[in-house]
Parts: structure tokens; C-alpha cells; sequence
């Protein structure tokens, strides 16, 4: 037993060393084309400033809708996809497979709580940041011919973009449409960046608390 999940390296070395190395990059890059330094400008093009209690408002309220979406959209997309996941994973090995929590847990502790931290840090901070800075920020803005489509167009990118999890792009893009409307309506990314972080951060601890109990 070398490590814990195939899933959980995969998703460590495509958000690491590829995926967000490169969002970081592009919006670098741009903002030093456009204005001549290397800085966030490019992902930060037409926002405004809002109240921290207000950004806690709605990132708290699309966190609740995104709850309820939970335990209506969820269920209803995982059972629709059942069949095809269960072909799928017949094909790979069972480290693929999130939901095994019988398998994580049977690694040593020590790889399991090493392995939560740096999915915690991944999960919850380092990936809704960059995401939310290079999709409802950079995209969003080098995008805006689309008028009131783009937050749309952005969502169903960014949740095909999670290729490494198939079976909740419905469920995905539901969740991430009314907060990337509001944050496109308030001009304000930090509204989804928030709500971004609830969402991953309650997934994130329940997974933790169900592999390490």
C-alpha cells in the first residue's frame, strides 16, 4: 500500500503541478500584456467592492441553495448515471472509486490523515481560490461579448473541466449557476469564491470524518 487513493494522487498532481500552475500563468501573463506588470488586474476586470457581511449573505444563502440541491438533484443524477459509473469503474482500479470508504480506510492512519490534510488544502483553499480568480474572474471577463450567457457558458466549462469527476456535471452546473449570476449581477467574484469554499469545505470534513472515524 503504497498510497492511499489512485483518485486522490491524480487529483493532487493535476491541481498541483498542472491545472492551477496554469490558470495562475495565464492570468499572470494577461494582466502583464494588458498592463504591463504580472498581477491579478486580469482576473479582476469590472469587480466591485462589497461589504464583507454582504458577501457572507449570499455565499451563506447559495450555500443553502446548494444543499437543498444536495439531497434533490444529486440523488436523482447519481441514480440516472448508476449503470454507466458501475461500467466505468468495472475498469479501473478501486482506488477510483470516491466512494469506497471501506477500501480508504483500510490504509495505515498515518497515510490517511496525511493524505485528508492535503486534500483539505487542495479542496478548500488552494482550488475555489484559484477557480473562482480564473473562471468567474479572467474567463469571465475575456468572455463578456456573451453578454448575460457568459456566466452559463463559464459554469458548464468550468464543471467539464472536473473530468476526473464524471457523474455530477448536472448537479455542478446547478449549484455554480445562481452563484456565478450573482456574482456576475453584484460584480463581485468573491460571492462565489465564498460560496465555493462552504460547499468544499462541508464535503471536504465529511469525507474527512467518515475515512477517519
Amino acid at each position: 500500500m503504497t498510497s492511499l487513493s489512485s483518485l486522490t494522487k491524480i487529483f493532487c498532481i493535476l491541481g498541483g503541478v498542472f491545472l492551477l500552475p496554469a490558470e495562475w500563468f495565464l492570468m499572470l501573463r494577461q494582466s502583464k500584456k494588458d498592463y504591463g506588470k504580472y498581477s491579478l488586474k486580469a482576473a479582476l476586470i469590472g469587480q466591485e467592492k462589497q461589504p464583507i457581511i454582504k458577501i457572507l449573505f449570499f455565499a451563506l444563502l447559495l450555500f443553502g441553495v446548494a444543499g437543498i440541491f444536495s439531497f434533490t438533484i444529486l440523488p436523482l443524477e447519481n441514480m440516472l448515471l448508476f449503470s454507466f459509473r458501475e461500467k466505468l469503474l468495472s475498469f479501473l482500479p478501486v482506488g477510483f472509486d470516491w466512494d469506497n470508504i471501506e477500501n480508504i480506510k483500510s490504509f495505515p492512519k498515518n497515510i490517511i490523515i496525511a493524505t485528508c490534510a492535503v486534500y483539505f488544502l487542495f479542496n478548500v483553499l488552494l482550488g475555489p481560490i484559484t477557480e473562482e480568480f480564473f473562471f468567474r474572474g479572467y474567463l469571465t471577463a475575456y468572455n463578456s461579448k456573451y453578454g448575460n450567457w457568459t456566466p452559463a457558458i463559464i459554469t458548464i466549462i468550468f464543471s467539464f473541466y472536473h473530468f476526473w469527476l464524471p457523474f455530477q456535471n448536472i448537479f455542478r452546473i446547478l449549484i455554480f449557476l445562481p452563484m456565478a449570476y450573482i456574482s456576475y449581477r453584484k460584480k463581485n467574484l468573491y460571492i462565489c469564491m465564498a460560496s465555493h469554499i462552504f460547499c468544499n469545505l462541508f464535503t471536504t470534513i465529511s469525507f474527512i470524518i467518515a475515512v477517519v472515524k
